[in-house]
């Protein structure tokens, strides 16, 4: 690549593997550069820059590292002594290197740099080594999750642990705590993981048949999952909308804890509990957590606040739902679609471009692992759009015999999948409820 002149005539020269890293950008080199040798994968252009430099010698050579001139130590020491031979002078500017500078001890200086290179190869080939498992959807190194083990390039259902994992999930869906699925997994299957450990469980990308790695990016379909993709959209869901509410209400096991709060104080309400001595009966309020008001805005009966949140739902859902832009939603599902399908066609067409020859294995691999990674990408922004059947579905739940038929476990679970917040808006010392959906 021929840029302006200077004075001096000063060549550069960059190596990249493409399974580690993007090729430079050639102008930000911040010198007057004669020409860049580029090399993407191969050493090519690498012998032309000799071959050039023996018959039309620059003043000097630019690299990024010393590295970059070789893939073993013996191949970087043998090209330094050839520049040396010719008299170029070498500048490695991200080491600070200068062949041309004088220093009490060069040769010690090398050999700590050559140490260094020898250090960084070794790196650079393992990490190569787990860029190629990922050109081929194999599961990054280390143990396998709990409920999988490691076969053949892949991961493998264990049907040992598997169905604990899959119960925990269930749980989790049926009763969107995660609290309670712990508790539900440690009690039956005498298996013991910490709340955070199962909200990793909740997000891992293999129980949905995807494999993640470390450097962020998500293959699917990898191997079998232990969760489908309509059952990993609602996870999300339910974690998007437990995250909104006040800490340890997502699990507290009346339905309206942690929705409701007082307009007048904008405090969140409790649910509190009543009990009579000697009597079995209790009774349940809502009163504010933290009111700063004097006197303290008073409690409300907590089947009355269930009662007319029933009624609001019943009455206002379908509204809501009915001034929701569906065509544009789907507009927008369908652009996703078209997308996938898309980059679907493409990575089916690889394997034709390599069988004529168009493209050599690698260069297929690394394609066909940046059309994957594209399609896991749109895939999970299709998985964070609205369920299709939301119209039906507060068609259904619109009918007050729904709710009245349900525990309050399963009410909690259809309140959060809708409601936002519930305000109680106070007059005097009558009040009234307003319910704000999520969408």
């Amino acid at each position: 690549m021929r840029l302006r002149g200077s004075f001096m005539k000063i060549f550069a020269y960059t190596y990249t593997d493409p399974l580690l890293e993007p090729a430079p950008d050639p102008t930000t080199w911040g010198w007057e550069l004669d020409y860049i040798y580029q090399d993407l994968g191969k050493r090519s252009q690498r012998q032309q820059l000799f071959n050039d430099c023996k018959t039309e010698p620059p003043d000097c050579l630019v690299i990024r590292r010393l590295e970059e001139l070789g893939d073993t130590v013996e191949e970087v020491s043998l090209h330094l002594t050839e520049l040396q031979a010719m008299g170029i002078t070498l500048i490695a500017i991200e080491q600070n290197y200068n062949s041309s500078q004088n220093s009490l001890n060069p040769r010690a200086e090398l050999l700590k740099l050559l140490y260094e290179i020898q250090r960084d190869q070794r790196s650079r080939r393992i990490r190569t080594g787990h860029a190629r498992n990922r050109l081929d959807g194999a599961p990054p190194p280390g143990k396998a999750p709990y409920g999988y083990r490691r076969g053949k390039g892949k991961y493998t259902i264990d049907r040992t642990t598997s169905p604990v994992v899959k119960d925990f999930f269930e749980h989790f869906l049926l009763y969107s705590s995660l609290r309670g699925a712990v508790r539900y997994i440690a009690k039956k299957y005498g298996k013991k993981i910490s709340v955070t450990t199962g909200r990793r469980w909740l997000t891992n990308p293999v129980y949905r048949g995807d494999t993640a790695y470390q450097n962020g990016e998500i293959i699917s379909n990898t191997h079998l999952p232990i969760i489908n993709r309509e059952e990993a959209a609602q996870v999300d869901r339910l974690l998007r909308r437990n995250s909104r509410l006040p800490p340890r209400t997502a699990s507290a096991p009346r339905s309206l804890a942690g929705l409701v709060i007082c307009h007048e104080c904008q405090s969140h309400m409790t649910v509190t509990r009543v009990t009579i001595r000697n009597q079995e009966k209790e009774y349940l309020y809502l009163r504010p957590i933290s009111c700063p008001k004097r006197p303290k805005c008073r409690a409300i009966a907590y089947q009355e606040v269930l009662e007319q949140t029933i009624q609001a739902i019943c009455r206002d859902l379908p509204l809501a739902v009915a001034l929701i832009n569906f065509p544009q939603l789907d507009a927008v599902k369908n652009s996703f679609i078209e997308a996938i399908s898309r980059q679907q066609e493409i990575l089916n067409q690889l394997s034709t471009l390599l069988e004529t020859g168009v493209l050599d294995t690698d260069t297929a691999k690394l394609r066909a692992y940046k059309i994957r990674t594209e399609i896991s990408t749109l895939q999970a922004k299709l998985a964070t759009l609205p369920p299709v059947n939301l119209l039906s579905v507060a068609q259904a739940v619109s009918i007050p015999q729904f709710w009245l038929d349900l525990s309050e476990a399963e009410r909690r679970f259809y309140f959060r999948e809708f409601i936002r917040q519930i305000e109680i808006i106070r007059q005097d010392k009558v009040w009234k409820l307003q319910v704000v959906f999520i969408f």
